[in-house]
């Protein structure tokens, strides 16, 4: 079976054939900080502060650094968000990521009652 393209981690991914050529590399210089949160718990907020270049590059990289579906992955990040020590490890992030999940639930709850509310 061919290789899966990874045209979509450009700019993400060492070029293939150099060392570390992985998702990996987006947490290079990662440094687990002392917090009530797990270290997955931090890697998942640092790899929320990237800036993605292409549709399904997060996914990807969610899928080969915690090993989950995008699904799982997005349910165990609402729940993150929501905690106080979330909060208190990186409040611009958390509430940012708090902003934009109530912006796409009142969008989503617009289109399902057909307005603009």
């Amino acid at each position: 079976m061919a290789e899966p393209a990874r045209e979509h981690l450009t700019g993400y991914l060492p070029e293939e054939g150099t060392a570390g050529a992985t998702a990996a590399s987006l947490l290079e210089g990662f440094t687990p900080r002392d917090s009530s949160l797990t270290e997955r718990e931090q890697q998942m907020l640092a790899l929320e502060r990237q800036w993605w270049k292409y549709a399904g590059a997060k996914e990807q990289a969610v899928r080969e650094l915690f090993d989950l579906s995008a699904t799982h992955y997005y349910q165990l990040l609402n729940a993150l968000i929501d905690r106080e020590d979330a909060l208190a490890h990186d409040p611009m992030l958390v509430k940012r990521l708090r902003r934009l999940r109530t912006s796409r639930h009142r969008a989503r709850t617009a289109r399902r009652l057909g307005s603009d509310a």
